[in-house]
């Protein structure tokens, strides 16, 4: 299969839907990869070491699309990306499609197949691709808790960890 993973363009949106390691298993396994330029900076994989795992690394977002059977994104296409995404293909990506009417109809008329992650379920009936998203999410809360805690973002100036003799 010829997988495409495009640059996450959504706003504030800096992870990348493949690691070097995943791409690596993929070639492994006969696959082909191609990654848009820069598509695994923000998250700290340079395009080199996709490269080096097998990928071949493509200019525009169009070039992606265009090539790819199958794409993987992080987050669900945004309008801009709707034109790009081809009858016949797969999207694996989260979609949240209940709540997004506009890119459901986009997605039903695009004619491609789109396998939303928050669907997947395990033999146990579990969520096997939500799961780590909720350990970042919890891991998350106690970071972001801190930091509204601290004076200069209008908190009580409380350090977690408590302070010697206090």
């Amino acid at each position: 299969m010829i997988i495409g993973v495009p640059k996450e363009i959504k706003n504030n949106e800096n992870r990348v839907a493949l690691t070097p390691a995943g791409v690596k298993e993929l070639v492994k396994k006969g696959h082909q990869v191609y990654i848009q330029h820069t598509a695994g900076c923000n998250s700290g994989f340079p395009d080199d070491a996709y490269v080096a795992a097998g990928v071949r690394v493509l200019p525009q977002i169009e070039d992606v699309y265009e090539v790819a059977e199958m794409i993987v994104k992080v987050k669900e296409p945004i309008a801009q990306e709707y034109p790009l995404v081809k009858k016949g293909q797969l999207l694996f990506t989260y979609f949240h499609f209940a709540s997004q009417e506009a890119l459901t109809r986009a997605m039903l008329e695009s004619g491609a197949t789109c396998l939303a992650y928050e669907t997947v379920k395990g033999r146990d009936h579990s969520l096997p691709l939500l799961i780590p998203m909720s350990e970042v999410a919890g891991r998350m809360s106690i970071q972001e808790g801190a930091r509204f805690l601290e004076k200069p973002q209008g908190g009580k100036g409380i350090l977690l960890g408590g302070v010697p003799g206090g």
